[in-house]
């Protein structure tokens, strides 16, 4: 059950000049559902991603960075579901690369020009010769208008797509943005288990899209998380593709910076919905740190509440036992925090003051914050004047289920 996911009508999903995508059935996984994406880009598109930090870095991110790396243009994105292509060793590399020098084949460029992204399930083959029979369909079902279709494609788990799309004005000229994502569990910062693919017809700078994307990611993507796990394969790629004619090379450029401000909102909207349809969640929490000392240690104390199964199964019940969120910012690693100096809100109620329970908090506001479905938790901490926030849900009885029975 998705919290609050909204899911833009079909004509508010704006086609990204520059971009066609195509899906198609490659039985991956399972028969009878889409499960393969391309994207085609137009010659002269700037792409700039960053990719998950886990050691076990799936054979498609370790590819995704060589070819980004390489510097020729990146012509063309493919994507498969159903399997993570990870834990594979040299066998999954080889599959990696086949795929994208199958996919260069039939588009005629060159293999380091295409792009290979990959989630599901870890340490299984990937079944490469289905992926690559399907290439010939994707590209045949190719249209600007399919990013609707591509949501639902590159999802695992997921229960709803999830896009974002609006038009923006620069300096007089009108630009799209539209993104999806996928991912509902496994979610962890550094990324998470997701895929993010952002477009814009805006036209950026190369190496000025590389450093805005790390800080849009940051801001968005790195924020969220579900259980604490980091996956394998976490990608997140803006398109910019100049096609408007705006075309921005420098970040002292005054369309910049709304540019910048548009596409944040953008991913931090598909990060959040990830959150928001995460496995057997019934609750979006938002928990925002302030008055810490460095983001550092606001965004220890944020984690610590969020990963906290105590917590999160509190959430799940609505009862407001918080003594368990005190407990879990005093484990945070704050060696010297004073929690005489702390205060902490349950929305608008304040629970607890200098270190103790607030001498006006009643477990009945408490239990009326808790039973709904977006709770904020505010944390002041008394240090300085840093603020951060992360977007997290519950634990319910159908997360386990879920992740119980995963493979079947």
């Amino acid at each position: 059950m998705a919290i609050n996911l909204h899911i833009p009508a079909r004509d508010a999903i704006y086609p990204v000049s520059g971009i066609r995508i195509g899906t198609a059935e490659a039985g991956i996984r399972k028969a009878g559902r889409r499960d393969l994406t391309v994207f085609l880009l137009d010659e002269g598109a700037a792409v700039a991603g960053v990719f998950t930090r886990n050691r076990f870095r799936a054979a498609p991110v370790q590819v995704c960075e060589a070819h980004l790396a390489a510097g020729k243009g990146i012509r063309a994105l493919v994507v498969n579901t159903g399997n993570a292509n990870a834990g594979t060793g040299a066998p999954g590399l080889q599959a990696s690369h086949d795929t994208c020098t199958a996919l260069a084949d039939l588009l005629h460029v060159q293999a380091e020009q295409v792009l290979p992204f990959s989630t599901g399930v870890i340490l299984e083959p990937l079944p490469v010769d289905r992926l690559i029979a399907g290439l010939p369909a994707a590209l045949a079902d190719a249209q600007a208008d399919h990013w609707f279709e591509a949501a639902h494609s590159i999802m695992t788990t997921d229960t709803q797509p999830k896009i974002h799309s609006q038009r923006i004005t620069l300096g007089g000229a009108q630009v799209t943005i539209t993104g999806i994502s996928k991912g509902a569990g496994m979610i962890r910062p550094n990324m998470a288990t997701m895929l993010g693919f952002l477009g814009t017809d805006a036209g950026l700078a190369p190496a000025l899209l590389q450093d805005l994307t790390r800080a849009i990611a940051d801001q968005s993507f790195n924020r969220i998380t579900v259980d604490g796990d980091t996956s394998t394969n976490d990608s997140f790629i803006i398109l910019a593709t100049g096609a408007s004619g705006v075309q921005i090379e420098s970040a002292q450029d005054p369309r910049y910076a709304p540019l910048a401000q548009a596409l944040t909102e953008a991913a931090r909207e598909l990060a959040q919905k990830i959150v928001r349809d995460a496995e057997g969640a019934t609750k979006f929490m938002t928990i925002r740190v302030e008055q810490a000392a460095s983001t550092e240690e606001a965004l220890k104390v944020a984690y610590a509440i969020a990963h906290s199964p105590l917590v999160k199964t509190a959430f799940y019940a609505s009862d407001p036992n918080l003594g368990r969120i005190l407990a879990a910012i005093g484990y945070a690693g704050i060696d010297d925090l004073d929690v005489s100096k702390l205060t902490l809100w349950l929305g608008d109620v304040q629970v607890a003051t200098q270190g103790g329970r607030d001498p006006d908090y009643r477990e009945e506001d408490g239990q009326r914050v808790m039973a709904e479905p977006e709770i904020l938790v505010r944390v002041a901490l008394g240090r300085g004047a840093v603020a951060d926030t992360v977007y997290t849900c519950d634990f319910s009885h159908e997360y386990v289920s879920i992740n119980a029975d995963y493979r079947s």
